[in-house]
């Protein structure tokens, strides 16, 4: 279906309103849980389609339901930038965040360590794997993420013990 560029124009700056009013919401004061990741969109800019970085923080309440705190569209990232997200949530509210699940963005943990000292901030399992695979021969790649997930994955860290110890040295 096609659907005409004036239509979209219309509708977003219809919605804009309720998109501010959102974006400026007030917060829970506590979080356990924070996933901070990136998508890569294509954003429309002076007559250009050009791919940006959105990046997205989503919460897990006490409650444990998920809530995207907001999105944030930068052309750099970096301790600056994170620390207004992470200064952006604590005025709107945020007082503590107990774990921020985070894959490695330059400055994030710096960040986080500055607005919310108590929070522990963790690498997710995903770029952990990649981190670690990072230096291993194409040849072994598979055998290795295979021992590397029963680490990773393990439900306690006892189990996470005895798997590394099976690990190949």
């Amino acid at each position: 279906m096609e659907v005409p560029p004036t239509l979209i124009s219309n509708v977003t700056e219809a919605v804009m309103d309720e998109v501010r009013h959102w974006q400026m919401r007030s917060l829970e004061s506590v979080y356990p849980i924070v996933y901070v990741d990136c998508l890569m969109v294509n954003v429309r800019e002076n007559q250009r389609v050009l791919k940006k970085a959105l990046y997205l923080v989503l919460a897990v309440d006490l409650n444990g339901q998920k809530d995207l705190l907001g999105m944030w569209i930068a052309q750099t990232e970096g301790a600056k930038f994170w620390l207004s997200v992470l200064t952006e949530l604590q005025n709107r509210g945020v007082k503590d965040l107990f774990i921020a699940c985070v894959d490695g963005l330059t400055g994030l943990p710096e960040a986080i360590e500055s607005v919310y000292p108590q929070t522990r901030v963790q690498l997710c399992m995903v770029h952990l794997m990649r981190n670690s695979l990072r230096y291993v021969s194409y040849k072994h790649m598979k055998e290795v993420a295979t021992d590397l997930k029963a680490i990773y994955s393990a439900s306690t860290e006892a189990e996470a013990e005895f798997n590394a110890e099976r690990f190949p040295r």
